[in-house]
């Protein structure tokens, strides 16, 4: 299997090789401070330069980093050059509020050329931005990373879901990269060949030397691998294969944000339903609470009644396609924050509206803007599921407490809602059959209790005509 493995390929979009590392992510929706524009040894991450061992703890199910000072450095990017200092933080970083940057400019917190300029002043090409912070890292799962195959050369991962590849953004040491170095020691240097947002869980292959990962990066651009996913959508998903080739743009770099419209890239997606399950009836509930707030909370789309799973071939790799072209149709990620988000698409959650009649760009990105600050990101899901107001006000937001040591605004815990998303990344084959790889289906896939269904998938050939089809037309 070691040798054969070198066919192994996957979409240029989701590749991520190692000599990118930590500044392929700066265009992640994670992307929240300077650090994620790492270029040079100079910008290194807070997790390459920190004693050993790393500092986590657990605690109620979360994987915790105790806070640690740490300088951000990255030079001056070139859509960055004539603009404003303060102009740029705020257009580009939304970690903390925009009135935290402008005082931490005017203190020399965030300085350029290890000199303090203040908000006004007009970057330049060869500028050194720095930004020296007291780092409170988001907790992630305790969930372990799973080991599916390992050999001399790579290992086969199942990776949980809501922990990030890179560091990036607000995390750091709660990445793949640095709990798998933290799990196997300072000299190990792990290098993903494939990635998956920080949401999506799955096969990931984690190449163990750098001859390795230089030839699976090589043959990721042939483009000869095949992939599936598995998502748990709202409703009833048509039966029979479902060809989705709709354009997708990217509408706000800022939020990662993207959208099907017309002047978008190419994308291509099949999907075909494993399962469909009916809602289950609620029982009725006569204690006194108080329901004021849920009262408010929009109603589920008309028609969308309990949940399919669906099998998905993306045969593009636009970032967030399974995610968009889900929404399109009309069967959106079950508990997706963003794409299944009424407070954002409305009732309707963004289906069929190709030319932004319903929403425009701009409505969608200020409703979403506020998610995560001002308001829970809450998707369909939890209006169906009726979660507990209590646990609706767990989610992460900020609390209105300060850190007592550096004056940062804190955020509450995640709920499990934002450290899971109903999408896993299941196979991984050769297209002539030389290896194949599939994880275990994640808890949300199978059956729910009292009733039957598939708990193990079958082969890829139902998914592959389609795709062949899709793309001769």
């Amino acid at each position: 299997m070691a040798t054969s493995i070198t066919n192994l390929v996957t979409s240029a979009s989701a590749t991520a090789c190692p000599s990118t590392s930590a500044s392929a992510s700066a265009t992640t929706s994670d992307a929240s401070d300077p650090s994620t524009t790492v270029s040079t040894p100079t910008d290194a991450d807070p997790a390459a330069t920190s004693p050993w061992p790393h500092p986590y703890y657990l605690e109620a199910g979360l994987r915790r980093v105790a806070p640690y000072h740490f300088t951000y450095k990255t030079w001056v990017k070139e859509r960055w050059r004539g603009r404003k200092l303060f102009d740029v933080f705020e257009s580009e970083f939304r970690d903390r509020p925009v009135e935290y940057y402008r005082a931490a400019m005017e203190s020399g917190k965030v300085a350029v050329n290890n000199k303090t300029v203040g908000p006004d002043y007009v970057l330049r090409n060869g500028d050194l931005i720095s930004h020296t912070t007291h780092r409170h890292e988001p907790p992630v799962t305790a969930d372990p990373i799973g080991i599916i195959h390992e050999d001399g050369d790579m290992i086969v991962i199942n990776k949980p879901s809501g922990v990030p590849v890179h560091p990036a953004g607000r995390y750091s040491f709660n990445s793949v990269i640095e709990i798998l170095k933290a799990e196997r020691g300072p000299d190990f240097l792990p290098r993903p060949c494939n990635r998956l947002d920080r949401l999506t869980s799955g096969i990931m292959f984690v190449a163990k030397n750098a001859e390795s990962a230089e030839r699976l990066c090589a043959e990721i651009s042939k483009r000869t691998v095949r992939k599936e996913y598995l998502a748990r959508v709202v409703g009833r998903f048509p039966d029979g294969e479902v060809v989705c080739d709709e354009p997708i743009l990217q509408i706000s770099p800022k939020l990662g944000l993207n959208r099907v419209r017309a002047n978008g890239k190419s994308a291509r997606t099949v999907f075909k339903r494993l399962a469909y399950y009916p809602p289950v009836a609620k029982p009725s509930n006569t204690e006194a609470t108080d329901t004021s707030e849920k009262s408010e909370k929009p109603r589920p789309a008309k028609g969308q009644e309990g949940y399919s799973v669906v099998r998905c071939l993306p045969v593009t790799g636009r970032t967030h396609q399974l995610r968009v072209h889900l929404q399109h149709l009309g069967h959106p990620i079950q508990n997706d924050p963003i794409y299944a988000n009424q407070r954002v698409w409305g009732t309707d959650l963004g289906c069929n509206d190709a030319e932004a009649v319903q929403n425009t760009d701009e409505d969608i990105i200020t409703r979403l803007s506020r998610m995560g600050k001002e308001e829970v990101a809450e998707a369909v899901a939890y209006y169906d599921e009726m979660v507990d107001l209590y646990e609706k006000k767990k989610a992460e937001k900020m609390s209105g407490k300060l850190c007592e040591l550096c004056d940062t605004p804190l955020y509450t815990d995640p709920s499990d809602q934002e450290l899971s998303l109903w999408l896993h990344s299941l196979r991984y084959e050769d297209a002539e059959g030389a290896w194949s790889y599939v994880s275990p289906l994640p808890a949300w896939a199978l059956p729910p209790k009292g009733m039957n269904g598939p708990t193990q998938v079958g082969g890829m050939d139902d998914l592959i005509a389609p795709s062949v089809d899709a793309s001769a037309s």
